[in-house]
């Protein structure tokens, strides 16, 4: 069951396209290494979520807690013990089915595959307040900027770039050399 389990998720995982790794190394708060027996990472190496796997003699919420006073992470993980899953988001139980309850189970894994951190929320929300203040910038560059004016020893491309560069973005600000010939004096 333990390896159904994890195709299970690697089949979720590629429609999200998000990699399973196994035996996934962390280090804990207290500078442990540990091995998760399963994360779910993004392609830039960084984890939606994590999978542990418990033999069914264990008694699972006892396991859980062992490896939860061990550091392991308890922001999105999957626990199961071939006849039980759990699911811990933000260090709360949010769900735990019998893994033979098909419906429920993709509850679970909905859950856990819907999950984002929080800093990644956090990044979204300043890429769509960028977006929201952009106009704004866009305006006030054009009201603070009056001229470019290159350095004489710049080499002759640097011009050209910076023509190029600000034309793309739909300015139109004077360019031009300096007309200061020589290194400052201090």
């Amino acid at each position: 069951v333990r390896e159904a389990f994890k195709d299970l998720l690697k089949r979720y995982a590629r429609q999200k396209d998000l990699v399973f790794v196994a035996e996934y190394p962390l280090v804990t708060n207290r500078k442990k290494n540990i091995f998760v027996d399963g994360a779910l990472v993004y392609s830039v190496r960084v984890p939606l979520g994590y999978y542990e796997a418990k033999d069914e003699n264990d008694n699972l919420d006892d396991e859980i807690d062992k490896k939860f006073r061990a550091g392991y992470p308890q922001d999105n993980i999957i626990f199961e013990d071939t006849r039980e899953a759990v699911l811990i988001q933000n260090k709360e139980i949010v769900m735990r089915c019998p893994i033979e309850d098909a419906p429920k189970l993709t509850e679970l894994l909905g859950l856990f595959f819907a999950y984002e951190r929080p800093e990644i929320a956090d990044f979204r929300k300043a890429v769509q307040q960028f977006a929201l203040d952009l106009p704004a910038i866009t305006s006030a560059l054009n009201d603070l900027i009056e001229q470019i004016v290159i350095s004489p020893f710049a080499p002759p491309w640097f011009g050209a770039v910076v023509r190029e560069t600000t034309s793309r973005f739909g300015y139109d600000f004077q360019i031009s050399a300096s007309e200061i010939q020589e290194l400052p004096f201090y």
